[in-house]
């Protein structure tokens, strides 16, 4: 698998996580799934939260890229 680049996140006031791929949001967490996923965030560096944000949203599957092209 190559490294996953290109994702993002944002929590809103409400506690819900919004995870983007370049630039388009791919997944919406809520409720625990979503402090779980912020409290790994905190402690994760670059690499770790791409590779996290890329295992979630299932976008590097069997080495595919988002969208199925790859």
């Amino acid at each position: 698998m190559t490294d996953p680049t290109g994702f993002g996140w944002r929590a809103t006031k409400d506690g819900t996580v919004f995870l983007t791929h370049e630039g388009r949001t791919v997944m919406t967490l809520a409720g625990a799934e979503a402090h779980r996923f912020v409290s790994r965030m905190r402690a994760a560096d670059e690499l770790a939260a791409q590779h996290l944000m890329a295992r979630l949203t299932g976008n590097f599957k069997r080495g595919t890229k988002p969208g199925g092209r790859g």
